[in-house]
């Protein structure tokens, strides 16, 4: 008879072996037993609250549209109700984004592995609000008149390379299923580094947008937020590199 797969297999003893010995060789197979139990236990417990936090978190990512929505219903847009819109969708575009590269310190720093499962979401949730915060843009600022995008995308900085982020968000986007991440192998990987210059440029839209009126508080704030996180991942490259070089 073939033996359990949850149970292990302990040699037999051989004829004359010391109880001792036998009574070891029990220890050891109860031992090695009840480690496996609670490392499967562990992973278990540790998968399981998961699918809940995903669950709150998907609904609280809503929040900034919800929002929107309830002060437009209400009437508490403001005297210009698309600024309103727009300034918001992209300041919730950034904050999803410094969250989403936050994932990665996190679980690096907490060893919590389970994290990684979050960051595709909260990605998503980024394309989503720059969605929106490019759609408010393009419908109701510019009514789809395209000479004027292209000249506003030409002779102003800050929207050229809001525009340049948000081409590349398009591309992450597009990407991100597990069918692609298949078809694409290591290609994958290497794409969706571009989640760092779109940090970069989506800080700089932020700064150059604000610059004009002298409010760059926030712009500041994020700024410090997102070196931190570049910061990290280039210091974690610089002693990866180093450790290579000295192991050859």
């Amino acid at each position: 008879m073939m033996a359990s797969d949850t149970q292990p297999v302990t040699p037999p003893a051989t004829r004359g072996e010391p109880l001792a010995n036998r009574g070891a060789a029990r220890a050891r197979g109860a031992s090695t037993a009840s480690a496996e139990s609670a490392g499967t236990a562990q992973r278990a417990g540790g998968a399981r609250w998961v699918v809940p936090a995903k669950v709150v978190v998907f609904v609280v990512a809503l929040y900034p549209l919800a929002r929107l929505v309830l002060f437009g219903v209400t009437d508490r847009l403001g005297v210009n109700p698309i600024e309103f819109i727009t300034r918001s969708t992209g300041l919730w575009t950034l904050v999803f984004l410094c969250i989403t590269l936050a994932v990665t310190p996190l679980r690096r720093l907490t060893g919590v592995a389970a994290f990684v499962r979050f960051r595709r979401m909260l990605g998503l949730y980024a394309f989503f609000y720059a969605t929106l915060h490019f759609t408010t843009y393009l419908w109701f600022d510019k009514w789809f008149d395209l000479a004027a995008i292209l000249k506003d995308i030409g002779k102003r900085p800050f929207i050229t390379v809001g525009f340049a982020a948000f081409v590349l968000l398009i591309a992450l986007a597009v990407t991100s299923p597990r069918a692609m991440v298949r078809k694409l192998g290591r290609r994958w990987q290497t794409l969706h580094r571009a989640i760092y210059p779109i940090g970069a440029l989506a800080i700089l839209h932020f700064w150059w947008m604000k610059a004009g009126k002298h409010d760059l508080l926030l712009p500041k704030i994020y700024g410090a937020i997102m070196i931190a996180l570049l910061g990290w991942r280039l210091v974690v490259w610089l002693r990866g590199r180093a450790a290579r070089a000295q192991r050859r």
